[in-house]
């Protein structure tokens, strides 16, 4: 039984490979929303190889701090992607820092964003209508072929859509019949799964769209949705033969709310039983039925993702 810290272990990372390797070798991988975060110095990360001259770089971390991340973990979750479309030439350099590692990849927001929000970073784009929202051409060109010379090295493929207002669809059935034709439209090859943060989609259309094209529905820990294990109850909800978790926040928590409480993210602060629970019954059924499964979790959602991690694969 791995023990339960209310401080942070000088090295957590010996606790948790071995036993990260042993649910790998089940096909249930467990990995973090992103890496590069410095407050997991001692825990998963070496402060000395990140030396310049005898002093911290941060620079020289962020390039190589994932190869020491996959000493530990065996997939990683890139959040990076959904706001950019990756050049090749990233893409090489990503892959080849850590070889040993699997990837899942959330999709670019200009496919999943119907009305880009009215903030600074999107410039003349704020409040206008996104003419790429679903677009599978402009998916697949900019951002599968790119990737394809590394599909085995790629656990899923996420698309993320945020909450949608009342006036972004006439309804629930306008979402499914766009969201249908497009997953149709989509080469094969990769393991796509869908992220919705509208809890009133979660019913039997909806499932049963992502189940005609083989495509995971993503249980996921967010502001206003079903808590995890109330996700995971609904039976209609396994719609691949694949599945994919994201423990991202407390439901009830907004994201401004969980980076002000918890970063630099040093260690767990605020346990969430329910969650680990949820997380660990997931895993025993995905024992049982011998299916492939991603599990990944965040920092925001108690404070520190390996130690939530630890907690959630305790014997």
């Amino acid at each position: 039984m791995l023990p339960l810290f209310e401080d942070p272990p000088p090295d957590l990372a010996s606790l948790l490979a071995p036993r990260l390797r042993q649910l790998a070798g089940e096909h249930i991988y467990f990995g973090t929303s992103s890496w590069k975060y410095e407050g997991w110095m001692g825990q998963i990360y070496t402060r000395e190889r990140y030396l310049t001259r005898g002093k911290f770089s941060q620079k020289k971390f962020e390039a190589e701090c994932l190869e020491e991340y996959s000493k530990t973990f065996p997939v990683v979750c890139g959040d990076f992607s959904f706001y950019q479309f990756p050049s090749e030439a990233y893409w090489q350099r990503l892959f080849a820092s850590a070889p040993r590692l699997l990837f899942a990849f959330k999709v670019p927001e200009d496919i999943t964003v119907k009305r880009f929000p009215t903030h600074a970073r999107y410039g003349p784009r704020a409040g206008l209508h996104n003419e790429t929202f679903l677009h599978a051409g402009v998916l697949q060109d900019a951002f599968l072929r790119p990737l394809e010379p590394y599909r085995d090295r790629i656990g899923a493929l996420i698309f993320e859509f945020g909450t949608f207002s009342r006036p972004a669809f006439e309804g629930e059935a306008s979402f499914l019949d766009q969201l249908d034709a497009f997953l149709g439209a989509l080469p094969k090859g990769f393991r796509y799964s869908v992220e919705v943060r509208n809890p009133e989609f979660l019913g039997p259309e909806y499932f049963g769209c992502l189940r005609t094209h083989g495509v995971a529905h993503v249980f996921n820990s967010w502001t206003r949705m079903p808590e995890l294990g109330s996700q995971m109850a609904l039976t209609e909800a396994y719609t691949a033969d694949f599945q994919v978790v994201r423990a991202l926040l407390r439901p009830g928590r907004v994201y401004e709310e969980a980076v002000a409480k918890f970063s630099p993210y040093l260690h767990v602060q605020e346990p969430l039983p329910a969650v680990r629970q949820a997380v660990r019954r997931f895993v025993d059924r995905a024992r049982r039925q011998k299916q492939l499964a991603f599990l990944f979790v965040n920092n925001r959602l108690e404070g520190n993702a390996p130690e939530s991690i630890a907690a959630m694969i305790e014997d």
